[in-house]
């Protein structure tokens, strides 16, 4: 069981086997594109989903939006005057629908649903691409703290 969410979304994806680490917060030192970088956003009640204040043992419900930053290089060289492509095409749509509508089994507490909201990709910066996927994980409140073995 992961810690955090954002650890069971690292689990989920390095699951799928694309050879991409993904970090929580950021990658290490000197870590070479690709990578991706998981960071919650926001944790908000589901004032839709909560049930009766009244009880105090009532099962409460958040929204969790988390990031998923995938950094890519853009080129590689090939000899001193040429450089290609070295976007993998794709593949943050190939992350992004392999969490939209998953369970997270690894996570700390019960998910109900992961929505993938949308994709951003910003211009190209020191020869590195970034593509951000924000997705929203509806689950339930944590009543106890996890603590990492």
């Amino acid at each position: 069981m992961a810690a955090t969410t954002e650890g069971a979304i690292k689990a989920r994806l390095e699951l799928l086997g694309s050879g991409v680490p993904f970090f929580r917060e950021g990658p290490r030192t000197g870590q070479a594109p690709p990578y991706g970088v998981i960071q919650r956003q926001d944790i908000r009640l589901n004032s839709i989903a909560n049930g009766d204040f009244g009880d105090p043992d009532a099962d409460l419900s958040v929204v969790e939006i988390l990031t998923v930053d995938l950094i890519q290089p853009a080129r590689t060289k090939v000899n001193t005057r040429l450089a290609k492509n070295a976007e993998r095409y794709g593949l943050a749509e190939v992350l992004a629908a392999a969490l939209h509508g998953c369970q997270l089994p690894e996570a700390p507490s019960k998910v109900t649903a992961v929505r993938v909201q949308d994709i951003d990709r910003f211009p190209v910066a020191d020869n590195q691409l970034r593509e951000s996927i924000t997705v929203e994980v509806h689950r339930e409140m944590r009543r106890t703290e996890v603590i990492p073995s």
